[in-house]
């Protein structure tokens, strides 16, 4: 492998008022190499990443690009030098079809005219050299999220990326598209491309990295080769202590359904059958988990029970009451608490302050508000409580939402809906975008909220989650429940052939 530097940061600060996001931190990207950059929610991986990619300016420091001194001012700077960010939240237009965001602010012309054909025929080319299969005039929101992360990597490339980097780039994926990315990302690699993947899923680094740079609290802590540590030296060095990787419970102690939900036959956007007579059950004091591959009916069966979709025909009973198509406030006030899969689709107001955010479902009750006028000394108050409790760091309770990095959005969902004493707890990707320190803490809240006497549903596409959490899991296929296990007697091989619609029982 080639040595020579294609960048190299030296003693990069980024300073936000006060906040010190990212101090004097030094990162080189050899040629030809995949370096996985390792850390907390918050440490300030994106923040570095974002100087790199032109998003943001360094407050001091030096970045240099293929051996030259740059000043990397904006993304099209960043462009022009050959580095491309594929963003942990996708920068695509919804209404646009893939094509037209692949091309968007790098059209090709024709005279005054657009020149779809060269364009298409371009990322066509782009697409069979690098793996990267795509229907080009399939609209951006009716493609599957790993669909809809191709064509950002699609864009990159199409601008002539020769440095990628990848925010986050497993965090909204299911387990085999995870592993067709780590294969586009050796294809890429192949091809001449250097890559600096951000992340925090150790078994990942395992499969593709190189070298590892750690950074903690917005310094770096080390750069150090992947064979030289374990997994567990690896966490210590990103959390600062030590992690355990499975969460410790007492064997459930069910009591009475919570949640019974009878035959529900619930439509998609365009009308076809999405939960296909499905029928589930979850008492008090259980976690049932609900593994899947994307796209199974998992999304629409959560956004039915919580009143968010119209449910055809069947019925969702809670606690013996029959909730099938109430409104979404009239289920949550009768306990039933949801963290949604998109965080910033469903979860999050993200123009508005944390504090704001964590009162959404409780503003328009005492105390805080009385009659009809908030009271934002207690709103705040009781924001920074619950941030202190669920270690959601930041720069406080005033910041607007946006200004988290994504494991503390969730941490802050999640502190709201836990902070409201369900009966039923819903929880859709708990720990998606979560280092290993924040999933070591949610799952011990989820086991918890189950000891406390709750009834826990968790839908998960990461298996790992399903079999250390749950008491029971259900494998949803084609929007039906497919089959039950439990943890103690399936394994990740059986879950799989499940999830594709085969049955465990005929070996």
């Amino acid at each position: 492998m080639a040595t020579e530097n294609v960048i190299q940061m030296i003693d990069v600060t980024k300073i936000f008022g006060e906040f010190v996001a990212n101090d004097k931190i030094n990162l080189e990207l050899k040629k030809g190499e995949i370096h996985a950059l390792l850390g907390e929610n918050g440490a300030g991986k994106s923040t570095l990443m974002n100087m790199l990619s032109g998003l943001l300016e360094p407050t001091s420091g030096e970045i240099h690009v293929n051996g030259k001194l740059e000043k990397i001012d904006s993304p099209s700077k960043a462009a022009k030098l050959g580095i491309g960010m594929v963003h942990q939240h996708f920068m695509l237009v919804d209404a646009f079809t893939v094509a037209e965001n692949i091309i968007l602010g790098s059209e090709t012309t024709k005279g005054l005219k657009l020149d779809m054909a060269t364009a298409k025929k371009q990322i066509m080319e782009l697409s069979e050299k690098y793996g990267l299969a795509v229907d080009l005039d399939a609209l951006v929101r009716d493609i599957s999220v790993g669909q809809q992360q191709r064509v950002e990597i699609l864009k990159t490339l199409y601008r002539g990326a020769d440095i990628l980097i990848f925010d986050e780039p497993t965090a909204v994926l299911t387990p085999s598209e995870i592993t067709e990315l780590m294969q586009i990302m050796k294809n890429l690699i192949a091809e001449g491309k250097s890559i600096i993947l951000i992340t925090h899923k150790l078994d990942e680094i395992r499969a593709v990295a190189d070298r590892i740079t750690v950074i903690r609290r917005g310094v770096s802590i080390e750069t150090v080769e992947l064979g030289d540590k374990t997994n567990q030296e690896l966490a210590e060095m990103m959390v600062g202590h030590s992690v355990s990787f499975v969460t410790e419970k007492e064997p459930a102690k069910p009591t009475d359904v919570v949640l019974d939900v009878k035959n529900i036959v619930v439509h998609e956007k365009r009308g076809a059958e999405a939960v296909k007579g499905l029928s589930l059950q979850v008492r008090a004091g259980e976690i049932v988990g609900i593994a899947g591959i994307d796209g199974n009916g998992q999304t629409e069966l959560i956004r039915a029970i919580t009143g968010l979709q119209k449910v055809e025909s069947g019925s969702i009973m809670l606690k013996g009451k029959d909730i099938t198509n109430q409104r979404p406030r009239k289920i949550t006030e009768q306990a039933v608490s949801h963290v949604p899969e998109d965080r910033h689709r469903d979860g999050l107001v993200l123009q508005m302050t944390v504090a704001e955010n964590i009162a959404l479902q409780t503003y328009y009750k005492e105390p805080m508000s009385k009659y009809g006028f908030l009271n934002y000394n207690n709103i705040n108050s009781h924001a920074r409580e619950l941030m202190e409790e669920f270690d959601v760091r930041g720069a406080g309770e005033l910041v607007p939402a946006s200004a988290l990095s994504g494991g503390n959005q969730q941490k802050a969902i999640i502190a709201r809906e836990i902070d409201r004493n369900p009966d039923l707890l819903i929880v859709s990707q708990p720990t998606r975008g979560l280092d290993v320190g924040a999933i070591e803490y949610i799952h011990k809240r989820l086991v918890q909220a189950r000891d406390e006497g709750r009834a826990v549903l968790v839908v998960s596409f990461e298996l790992d989650e399903i079999l250390n959490v749950s008491d029971r899991i259900l494998v949803i296929h084609d929007g039906k429940i497919q089959g039950e296990v439990t943890p103690e007697t399936t394994n990740k091989q059986e879950l799989g052939v499940l999830m594709v619609g085969g049955n465990i029982n005929e070996h």
